[in-house]
């Protein structure tokens, strides 16, 4: 179905009379009233708009916060102009009225070109006239390079949000789909989102995450070890990370093993502040796609896994290591350690895996390694022989091996011991397919709390 124009969406709003608020907005313009002004109608609409641009006039309304494109000063904003109009409107019209207030706090490209181009945009509303009030807040990125053409799609963005939180906010997927209606991909990027109050209490953030990288609004989201939508503009910025990237299904007592003794060796360096460590397991979508038809189910069992075991997580929809990489990077992550089996890291200086890279393997080691990140190699076993191999012990090819040594060397490549060999034999496929014959012995290869969720929630199929 082709999505209605940005003026129709606009316009239809406008003529809903059961619908009135307030928009507030700073930086980039006053582009979304705008919107609503210029189709015609607005007065069924709008009650009032501000824009506090100056610091100190934006303080005396909102308070004070530290960092002014936040989403502090947005939740802050949402509050005030909507307990306004409710104090202002609801004795008048608030028996057939659903007041909302709509707010958006934004760095757009300024003079020199040096601005990091995002911004925090929500809308608080009642479903129904006097029904308590329900929100939506996300963080977008601009990725235009010019400010009026930012300007120009953070004004859609803001129409898309007021429309579907009116018309589409009992299907959170299609509401999700709609908000790059009429912007052409690759101008936003959306990576998080986040719905609260009466309209959203069987909302799961979960699949609110999955669903913005499968519908291509985020390259990645990030899930806490409690399940909850974490925003990796506040998470990643000027931390040192650990990413392992992996199956998970299920997660196994390897997988833990790995990611611990990559965070000791990784705070053992004087370099990396310990205390800030970011720990995370990532899913990839590619591999969700790949593994099962049942994309939902299964993510959400991966997902209760991997949080019983304390795990945050990161969805992304990044196939290649240098990517996974760029994100992070791109939200200040530090430091970023990369712990990955001896099989995958062989695979990581296949040359054929590259053929469509201009420079090819070494074009990866810079994209890689330009950034800084070290690889921690853990052992693992020849799927041909069943021996243990390591980065010391398996024989590279000569045309990667004088790379390898100067990786090394430079210590962007660093061993990791391992578990015993009879456990590295029991990959998630192997503990899987056990669980799913009924065999027993699949507990002796997780974790213990990760064993109680999987029974405990019915997860990956599991029959007592």
């Amino acid at each position: 179905m082709e999505a209605m124009t940005t003026h129709h969406k606009a316009l239809e709003i406008n003529m809903d009379s059961s619908r009135y608020g307030s928009f507030a907005e700073i930086g980039a313009g006053q582009e979304v009233a705008r919107w609503f002004f210029r189709v015609g109608g607005a007065a069924g609409t709008i009650a009032k708009t501000i824009s506090a641009y100056d610091k100190k006039v934006s303080d005396a309304i909102y308070g004070t916060n530290q960092r002014y494109v936040s989403s502090g000063r947005l939740l802050a904003m949402l509050e005030r102009e909507y307990d306004l109009n409710l104090k202002r409107l609801d004795q008048e019209r608030g028996g057939e009225t659903s007041f909302f207030a709509f707010a958006d706090t934004v760095s757009a490209q300024n003079y020199l070109g040096t601005a990091d181009c995002h911004g925090w945009m929500g809308i608080r509303f009642q479903a129904h006239p006097r029904s308590p009030a329900s929100q939506i807040i996300l963080h977008a990125r601009m990725l235009d390079r010019d400010a009026l053409v930012q300007h120009e799609a953070l004004g859609i963005l803001g129409v898309n949000l007021v429309y579907g939180a009116s018309r589409l906010s009992d299907r959170p997927k299609i509401f999700l789909a709609s908000l790059l209606d009429n912007l052409a991909r690759g101008r936003i990027e959306i990576d998080s989102v986040e719905f609260s109050g009466d309209a959203f209490e069987n909302v799961d953030p979960r699949l609110i995450s999955l669903f913005l990288v499968e519908l291509g609004l985020s390259k990645a989201a990030m899930l806490s070890a409690e399940g909850e939508v974490r925003r990796p503009s506040e998470v990643l910025y000027k931390r040192p990370v650990i990413l392992q990237r992996g199956r998970f299904r299920p997660p196994t007592k390897v997988h833990g093993d790995i990611q611990r003794r990559t965070i000791d060796r990784f705070s053992a360096d004087p370099n990396v502040d310990a205390d800030r460590i970011v720990s995370l397991l990532e899913i990839r979508l590619t591999e969700l796609r790949e593994t099962t038809g049942e994309i939902v189910e299964d993510f959400l069992d991966r997902i209760s896994a991997l949080t019983a075991g304390n795990q945050s997580v990161l969805l992304s929809d990044s196939p290649e290591y240098y990517i996974a990489v760029d994100y992070l990077a791109h939200f200040g992550a530090k430091q970023i350690a990369m712990p990955i089996g001896i099989t995958d890291f062989i695979d990581l200086l296949n040359e054929d895996r590259y053929v469509n890279l201009p420079g090819q393997v070494l074009e990866t080691a810079g994209r890689l390694f330009g950034l800084g990140v070290r690889l921690y190699v853990y052992p693992g076993l020849d799927p041909k022989s069943g021996q243990r191999i390591d980065l010391a012990s398996f024989d590279f090819p000569a045309s990667v091996s004088k790379l390898l040594d100067y990786l090394v060397d430079q210590d962007f490549v660093r061993p990791l011991d391992g578990v015993s060999d009879s456990e590295l034999r029991f990959r998630s496929d192997d503990v899987l397919a056990m669980l799913s014959s009924g065999d027993q012995g699949w507990e002796s290869h997780v974790e213990p709390e990760v064993g109680e969720a999987i029974k405990s929630g019915g997860l990956f199929g599991y029959k007592a």
